[in-house]
């Protein structure tokens, strides 16, 4: 039979909902012990409060660092009620048993994300919270432990129920939601002290979420999912502001993520239409609705059904284009009103506002799991290592310019990946490719079918240049390029075929420019 609740221990950072919960329990009979704010709180709001120092009979010290880290807070929460030894131990040094620990800890993660310095963020990392709620989460047979506002509802209505108890389903399910939290906070105070250091890879690495979106399924209808954010101060689909449409689906958030880092890459007005992780188009306009034109114009067939990313506010001409065909997501760093007004005209769209763009240059870790393990890297942030010119033929200026928008945009297209452009545009992407020459000739396919669907008879990869985001292995596939129209390449390097691959370009009468710098993406 589970003890009822008769006294509670209170110290929280966020006092939100806190002043309802304290006049509950102090109605309820619950003696409950305080300190510092916490206490002021529920004293001013009329709760009936015993200072922990008077609890414990030992004052606070070192500026409060030393206030709960005392054997008559510990005792009480981790003696096992109904043992024999631990009962006559409290009776020796006069140990009052604590019933419930309502606890959240000292806002580190929002110091870090605010850019705090080192010392404050130093004062911001809780001691006494963690060990007592570990402490209270351990001993959950007895102890009922609290470390979320949301869940003081919970309790309040099993105490009402139960003659101020709560169940050993509750307490359970409670536990392992405190024991998750301070691993998650170990971990963010981890993570932060890993970049204050030389140390490249640590011995441990951890990683923590909250959850933030449950889904109906994940990429497949009998695969479970969820959302969680992990607290990088970085604009995007996590941080985002949904405007309107259906809660967004674990595909949509994943295609988001990587139509909006894409839009990312450029300076310019771009627009970026993605469609299962792969761009459709991608192109820079002199303004936005001229961006989006000619990146819907790169595939007009795949961009149905697809996500569309940019890289400026969102205004109400773009907004009606964008309409005329059915759109997933929508997403941009701001959205005017009269674009709201129009894209509200098509309720299943889902808008998303970020309030910024992404800085493309600013790395971070990428996590994916194997079967016992996790790999992890670095975000790839990087486009250009040693640029190259290694044929006879120099690049013109378009060129060059179009070349660095093409591999700029390869970086993002799933390996093996060609990437045709023109004009600052996309007019072919290969992606997702087992050999390199089939994606230079899926790519030039969807070329020609732009430019068919357009009212041209010729190829848009005429006269295009075209990206790889490795080295062609051999002369093969460049050639497919070649053939296919393009007349400048722009391509890592590295192979032992190198030579053979540069005669190609030069018997042909093609620029070539090497980066030293792959762009592998699966």
């Amino acid at each position: 039979m589970s003890q009822p609740i008769l006294r509670a221990l209170i110290s929280v950072s966020d006092k939100t909902g806190l002043v309802e919960f304290g006049k509950f329990l102090d109605a309820q009979g619950v003696e409950i012990l305080s300190t510092g704010g916490t206490a002021k709180a529920l004293v001013d709001a009329g709760v009936k409060v015993t200072e922990v120092s008077a609890h414990t009979g030992f004052p606070e010290i070192m500026d409060g660092r030393v206030k709960t880290l005392q054997p008559k807070i510990h005792g009480g929460i981790l003696a096992v009620r109904g043992n024999a030894e631990h009962e006559k131990a409290m009776q020796e040094h006069n140990i009052a048993p604590i019933d419930l620990v309502c606890v959240n800890l000292y806002p580190f993660e929002q110091t870090r994300a605010r850019g705090a310095g080192y010392d404050e963020s130093v004062e911001n990392i809780d001691i006494g919270g963690p060990a007592m709620i570990r402490a209270a989460a351990k001993n959950h047979a007895d102890v009922t432990i609290v470390v979320e506002p949301e869940d003081y509802a919970r309790v309040m209505d099993e105490m009402r129920e139960n003659a101020n108890t709560t169940s050993a389903e509750l307490k359970r399910e409670l536990a392992q939601r405190a024991f998750a939290r301070t691993a998650s906070y170990d971990a963010a105070i981890a993570s932060w002290l890993v970049g204050e250091t030389d140390v490249e890879w640590p011995k441990r690495i951890s990683f923590a979420g909250e959850l933030k979106q449950t889904m109906r399924y994940g990429e497949n209808p009998h695969q479970m999912a969820a959302f969680y954010t992990n607290g990088e101060n970085r604009p995007g689909v996590a941080s985002a502001t949904q405007i309107q449409g259906k809660e967004l689906s674990y595909n949509n958030l994943n295609d988001t993520d990587a139509a909006f880092e894409l839009a990312a890459e450029f300076k310019d007005t771009t627009c970026a239409i993605i469609k299962h992780a792969n761009p459709c188009g991608v192109a820079t306009g002199g303004s936005l609705v001229d961006a989006y034109r000619r990146a819907y114009s790169c595939d007009m067939e795949s961009a149905f059904g697809g996500i569309v990313a940019l890289n400026r506010t969102l205004d109400g001409e773009t907004a009606s284009e964008i309409i005329k065909i059915f759109t997933e997501v929508v997403i941009a760093p701001s959205i005017d009103e009269e674009a709201k007004k129009i894209l509200a005209e098509k309720k299943n769209i889902r808008v998303l506002e970020t309030g910024a763009m992404p800085d493309a240059d600013v790395g971070g870790l990428m996590v994916k799991t194997l079967a016992g393990g996790l790999l992890v890297q670095g975000r790839d942030s990087q486009v250009v290592e040693d640029l190259k010119v290694v044929t006879k033929r120099q690049p013109s200026e378009s060129e060059m310019r179009d070349l660095l928008f093409a591999f700029n945009v390869a970086k993002h297209v799933k390996s093996n990946a060609i990437v045709y452009a023109r004009d600052l545009m996309t007019v072919g992407v290969g992606a997702g490719q087992m050999s390199r020459v089939n994606s230079c000739r899926i790519a030039a396919f969807r070329a020609e079918a732009a430019a068919k669907a357009a009212g041209d008879s010729e190829s848009w990869a005429k006269g295009s240049v075209v990206a790889s985001d490795a080295f062609f292995p051999f002369a093969d596939g460049l050639i497919e390029a070649i053939e296919a129209g393009a007349k400048a390449v722009i391509q890592p390097g590295g192979s032992i075929r190198d030579d053979e691959v540069i005669k190609a370009a030069d018997e042909a009468g093609v620029a070539m420019v090497m980066t030293g710098m792959r762009h592998f993406r699966h």
